[in-house]
């Protein structure tokens, strides 16, 4: 369901001294003089918030710049998504002042009951000096749910023809991309899922893998993406692309059936909200609890000191589950009416299978266990971190639209880029770029370990040390912290340790 923005207040004084009203004045008169938010995108790639400014400016809304926007990316970070991903997408009506959620995250597979999954192949990778264990191969896909979720964003919000939107994608997929450094290191990372047969040649040709500076292109990749600017997304599930796709995956031992695809459908999702320093905060309910995390942030955050701050936040953000890669990107677009559109989507690590001739990556979904709770049943939608989200005044005026990667570390890096701007009045691109930290519960019963990046506050490290943490300095500021994205009356910003950027239209 959709939930209103414009929740009813109180009215008359809420305490005795007034105080409630007059600061309900403050805010009211801000509001007044504060000019609405600047249409913008902010995204993973130079390439990518290029694409959604140019459809923004031809007239399209931010579904439609944010749609074509994913679609670039598919091209243009291909390291961290893909066509045949999922993602979620957090939409706010302007006139509403209404939000909606979609959720188009990949499905289990298995509902054609036909055949057996076979072994998935078992790779490591390092993230953070650590050694983690995953698992590619044709087992290891998951119904994707990508090309459906930006059809029906489009459907429900667009304004432009379907074929406008996706020719940019088409175009940059013909000439390829320059591959930005954040993101070739990224590469080294995971290149165990990214380098098997067809991707020897895509990220690895001959030999070497590509670095920052590097031209990524994708032989084939054009031709998908054509087939879906004429047929539509139904090419990818009922379509000649959805049956390539089950050859592919069935001759390599994965279970994914005509009735998987047939019957993949896009959700509308429940809408929380959370009090956050005098506005409101509405997303979906995600796995790592973004919105009740932000809930239960003292009342009073604005007013403590730095340092309590920085432990409320600690506290707030403790992580108990283990530490994933999360190859993932984001996109916020604030269109010149004011709507916004959020998606957040991703590929898994990529499962190192590729559909013939077309220069597509399947996604690995089935490879990351913490996805699955519970017994995986057929067409059971998987869980997600991913956790697009919009912040509202009790007015019902959008004051940020933001988005972030990176698995457990998403609600770190959304909480720090919403405290910087909403608490410290922050510039958007500040806000963005700061360092931060991550605290990770330690599994042996020893003090939880806040992971710090190089320059932040001494006094807030301090703080933590005091409250019983134990501090790791990283030695630069690394994309294990998150990739966030967002628009808002702060300025468009993108995520510096990703690659990531923002403009203002």
């Amino acid at each position: 369901m959709s939930t209103s923005a414009l929740a009813p207040r109180p009215a008359g004084p809420v305490s005795p001294d007034g105080s409630a009203v007059v600061g309900a004045v403050c805010r009211r008169r801000q509001r007044l003089e504060a000019k609405p938010v600047p249409a913008g995108v902010a995204a993973g790639h130079p390439a990518t918030a290029e694409v959604g400014l140019r459809v923004l400016h031809a007239g399209g809304s931010a579904a439609d710049a944010a749609v074509a926007a994913v679609l670039a990316g598919c091209v243009a970070e291909s390291v961290l998504t893909g066509i045949t991903g999922g993602g979620f997408a957090t939409y706010y009506d302007a006139a509403s002042g209404s939000v909606t959620c979609l959720d188009f995250f990949c499905a289990v597979p298995g509902l054609d009951g036909d055949v057996t999954p076979g072994p998935m192949a078992p790779i490591e990778v390092v993230f953070g000096g650590v050694p983690m264990s995953y698992e590619i191969g044709e087992s290891s896909v998951a119904v994707p749910g990508l090309p459906a979720g930006v059809g029906e964003v489009h459907r429900r919000w667009g304004r432009l023809p379907w074929h406008r939107v996706v020719t940019p994608a088409v175009s940059l997929a013909r000439s390829g991309v320059v591959l930005p450094a954040a993101q070739a290191r990224t590469l080294i990372s995971i290149a165990p899922a990214m380098v098997p047969g067809v991707g020897a040649t895509i990220y690895s040709p001959g030999g070497k893998l590509l670095e920052g500076g590097d031209l990524l292109f994708h032989p084939g990749l054009d031709v998908a993406l054509d087939a879906l600017a004429t047929e539509g997304p139904a090419v990818f599930y009922t379509g000649w692309i959805g049956d390539q796709l089950v050859k592919t995956v069935r001759a390599g031992g994965g279970t994914i059936g005509p009735a998987d695809l047939a019957g993949y459908r896009v959700l509308e999702l429940p809408v929380e909200r959370a009090p956050l320093a005098g506005a409101g905060v509405y997303a979906r309910r995600d796995l790592n609890n973004t919105i009740p995390t932000i809930a239960a942030l003292p009342a009073d955050l604005p007013g403590l000191s730095a340092g309590e701050r920085a432990v409320a936040l600690a506290g707030a953000l403790l992580n108990h589950g283990a530490q994933r890669v999360g190859d993932t990107t984001n996109i916020s677009v604030v269109d010149f009416e004011g709507n916004a559109c959020v998606i957040t989507m991703t590929l898994g690590l990529g499962s190192g299978v590729w559909l013939p001739g077309l220069g597509v990556h399947l996604n690995s979904m089935l490879g990351e266990g913490e996805l699955i709770t519970g017994e995986p049943v057929p067409g059971q939608r998987m869980s997600s971190m991913m956790c697009p989200l919009v912040v509202i005044d009790d007015d019902g005026e959008l004051l940020i639209a933001a988005g972030s990667a990176g698995a457990s570390r998403i609600r770190t890096a959304l909480l720090h880029t919403l405290v910087n701007v909403l608490v410290k009045g922050a510039d958007m691109t500040a806000a963005i770029s700061q360092p931060r930290f991550h605290v990770v519960a330690d599994l042996a019963g020893g003090a939880p370990v806040a992971h710090v990046e190089p320059g932040y506050p001494a006094d807030e490290v301090a703080a933590l040390v005091a409250a019983g943490y134990e501090v790791r300095w990283w030695d630069r500021v690394d994309h294990y912290f998150g990739g966030a994205s967002a628009v808002g009356h702060a300025g468009a910003a993108g995520d510096p340790r990703r690659g990531g950027v923002g403009r203002l239209a």
